[in-house]
């Protein structure tokens, strides 16, 4: 089994597919047909004696060709241009009936990045105990499908994760929701990953209830009590008063 090449690449970067033939100094491209295809159907690029004899929208003027080591250039590059091509190589030493000399894959990985997450939190309800919350997190414009994950206060929670993109070969959106009780104020850490890299959002979860205890009225019989040693303390002074006086 051959080893399959893997060529890693950007959206709007400039990418070369690697051919498994090069061609000697003392023949040129003439003696050679070459095709360069994707997913062995689609045909990207193909030259017979020297000359260029296929055509693909989806590639022209983003596709170039080196005549020597058979190269092919793709700029700028685009998602639809992810995927398995193969460079076929054929030797024109005798007219019908050529050699193939060369037919190896190539994988072209490309990414596009992400937009930084975006998190925001809604109240759902409150209490003096607890502030229950729903978070949400989303990212768009990128490729390919992500994952999405996050932490409470560094603790790994799992996010109820959605997709949308208009077919396979399509930049992905992405929206993660949580449901949080939060007994005290927390830090919420949504990320988002793709074809090794990631972005990061950070959002502080505060408890938006901190209720104040109300001081205990008195009992009634305390109150009562309270009034009888009142009443009996004006009593003992107005007697006092009265009793002096004559002694």
């Amino acid at each position: 089994a051959l080893e399959k090449k893997v060529v890693k690449s950007k959206v709007g970067e400039k990418v070369g597919l690697p051919c498994c033939y090069e061609i000697p100094s003392s023949e040129s491209l003439h003696n050679y047909r070459v095709y360069w295809q994707k997913n062995t159907t689609e045909v990207v690029l193909a030259y017979a004696e020297g000359k260029k004899i296929s055509k693909n929208d989806l590639y022209d003027n983003r596709t170039g060709f080196d005549d020597r080591n058979l190269t092919l250039w793709i700029s700028p590059v685009k998602i639809l241009d992810n995927g398995p091509y193969q460079c076929v190589v054929q030797h024109l030493r005798f007219s019908q009936n050529p050699v193939v000399v060369c037919d190896e894959p190539v994988a072209v990985i490309v990414t596009a990045d992400f937009s930084k997450p975006d998190v925001t939190a809604e109240v759902s309800t409150n209490s003096c105990e607890s502030t229950e919350m729903v978070v949400r997190c989303s990212s768009h414009g990128g490729f390919p499908k992500p994952k999405i994950s996050g932490a409470l206060n560094n603790v790994s929670v799992v996010w109820n994760a959605s997709w949308v993109s208009e077919s396979s070969l399509s930049p992905y959106n992405v929206t993660g929701k949580l449901w949080l009780n939060v007994t005290k104020d927390a830090i919420i850490t949504c990320s988002v990953e793709y074809n090794g890299f990631a972005k990061s959002t950070s959002l502080l979860l505060k408890k938006t209830n901190d209720c104040v205890v109300p001081t205990v009225p008195p009992s009634y019989n305390v109150i009562t009590a309270s009034s009888i040693i009142i009443v009996i303390f004006l009593l003992a002074i107005t007697l006092a008063a009265r009793y002096l006086p004559r002694h």
